[in-house]
């Protein structure tokens, strides 16, 4: 893997309401791997799920070398949510230890997707910002029934139910994507205290924003000035491999084109 394939900036806060922080992230560039993971409210010891799930994959990246593969991916959180399901069942009554996750990862080629819950993760490709997550959740799936429409469902009494989430069930299944990494790819990881309060338009225009830091910091800004309820978690990744110097700075906007992403396995 070359060093400057890629680079990446995380970022965390707590929220305007909220007095505990039950999201968690891991930035790894070095193993081309990223994750957002976010405890589920209301329940119990949500920080300490999502905190398994990053130490479990931060565990994966200590054992071996660039590039790992989404099997990998897959083992670690079944083991992850057999933990919670255990610990769980440790609790009175119908206790449940749970977290959601979306997970990036790089290959030689190709990026993979991983996904349980409502954590989502978006990409920027030639100006074109695209939701590459579906939630798992009550109202997606009104949505997809042709129910509710997105909007609707942003400011639904059930928005918050998710229907998928590591710890939640005795088995767990990640969705996956895969597809062609090109070079100039953005993408954002990131906990539903984001999207919740800021719009795909108005996230995908952010994103056009030259440097990451400073993208993360305003993002993260512009959400709190919108009195985020929840936690907030970000993770930028730009994929600079093949670029030239004046277009890793954003000073020069090549034309690439658009791939063909392989379907989602769900």
């Amino acid at each position: 893997m070359n060093k400057n394939a890629w680079t990446s900036f995380a970022k965390t806060h707590v929220g305007n309401i909220r007095k505990i922080n039950e999201d968690n992230f891991l930035d790894a560039p070095q193993a081309g791997l990223w994750c957002v993971a976010d405890g589920m409210g209301g329940h119990e010891k949500g920080d300490t799920a999502s905190a398994l799930i990053v130490d479990y994959l931060n565990a994966l990246v200590n054992m071996h070398s660039f590039p790992l593969r989404p099997e990998q991916i897959e083992e670690r959180m079944s083991l992850v949510n057999h933990k919670l399901v255990s610990m769980a069942e440790q609790l009175p009554g119908a206790s449940v230890i749970g977290s959601t996750v979306a997970v990036l990862l790089f290959d030689d080629k190709l990026a993979h997707c991983l996904w349980a819950g409502d954590s989502r993760i978006y990409r920027l490709r030639q100006g074109r910002f695209t939701q590459l997550t579906r939630d798992h959740s009550q109202v997606e799936e009104m949505v997809q029934a042709g129910l509710l429409t997105s909007e609707q469902a942003a400011i639904h009494p059930a928005a918050n139910v998710i229907t998928r989430a590591i710890g939640a069930n005795d088995e767990v299944h990640l969705d996956l994507l895969s597809f062609e990494r090109l070079p100039g790819d953005r993408f954002l990881l990131c906990t539903d205290g984001l999207n919740k309060v800021m719009g795909d338009a108005e996230l995908g225009g952010m994103l056009l924003q030259p440097t990451l830091p400073e993208l993360a910091e305003d993002l993260m800004q512009s959400a709190l000035q919108r009195h985020a309820r929840d936690n907030i978690t970000l993770v930028m990744v730009d994929v600079t491999e093949g670029l030239s110097d004046l277009e890793q700075t954003g000073q020069y906007k090549d034309t690439l084109p658009l791939d063909d992403t392989l379907p989602l396995r769900r």
